[in-house]
């Protein structure tokens, strides 16, 4: 199957021998994601700040106890900011008084790493925190773990290559089934190449893609 397609009409440009045809050629290549970035977040309430305190700071060391042991380096995790809010300080929000606990604390835990796999267990086993009563989620909740692919610039030369080959062998069906020939090229555009998930359950896949637009002079 040739992964490119023909583009519009044969043009004429006013003379009888001036002849071309548009193709697009494809260069499409699957990959795995070569970096992870989980960012954690974890959320406790209560009535005794020095106690709420002392109990985020207590999770705090054991989410990162929990990754060592898992087999991450001190460089792969980073703790981040923790904040307590006093719900009956805040200007806005007038049940605050209601609330069955005064103080909440949020603190924020990140994993950063090349091993994709090595997180992936991570996060296969991530439920054995809740038997020690630390709930943890992502900040971000459409896409809980960020995968990306860093290794564009080595693709792009064998892509492009592959993708003007297939616009050149769509351009040479075309001749053949209009009794003509494929010449120079007479105009060509490289378009952007974009990186997606595989699909939405399959982050960590991702699917390279480029499409070359080239017109071709014909010739009898």
């Amino acid at each position: 199957m040739i992964a490119g397609y023909f583009v519009g009409n044969m043009h004429r440009n006013g003379k009888e021998f001036d002849r071309s045809v548009e193709v697009k050629g494809l260069s499409e290549k699957q990959v795995n994601a070569d970096l992870a970035v989980w960012p954690i977040t974890m959320t406790l309430a209560g009535n005794d700040l020095s106690n709420l305190k002392n109990e985020i700071e207590k999770q705090n060391k054991e989410v990162k106890l929990f990754f060592k042991n898992q087999g991450f380096a001190d460089k792969e995790l980073t703790s981040g900011t923790t904040t307590i809010s006093d719900t009956r300080a805040l200007l806005y929000g007038g049940d605050s008084q209601n609330r069955e606990f005064r103080y909440i604390a949020n603190s924020e835990f990140t994993v950063r790493t090349n091993d994709i796999e090595k997180l992936q267990n991570a996060l296969s086993k991530s439920l054995e925190l809740i038997s020690k009563g630390i709930l943890i989620s992502s900040k971000n909740t459409y896409q809980p773990i960020e995968y990306s692919f860093s290794g564009l610039n080595e693709l792009k030369p064998g892509m492009i290559e592959e993708a003007t080959k297939n616009a050149r062998a769509v351009a040479e069906k075309f001749a053949r089934d209009s009794n003509s020939k494929v010449s120079k090229i007479k105009k060509a555009q490289q378009g952007l190449f974009t990186i997606n998930d595989l699909d939405q359950n399959t982050a960590y896949i991702k699917i390279v893609r480029v499409v070359s637009t080239i017109e071709y002079q014909l010739k009898d």
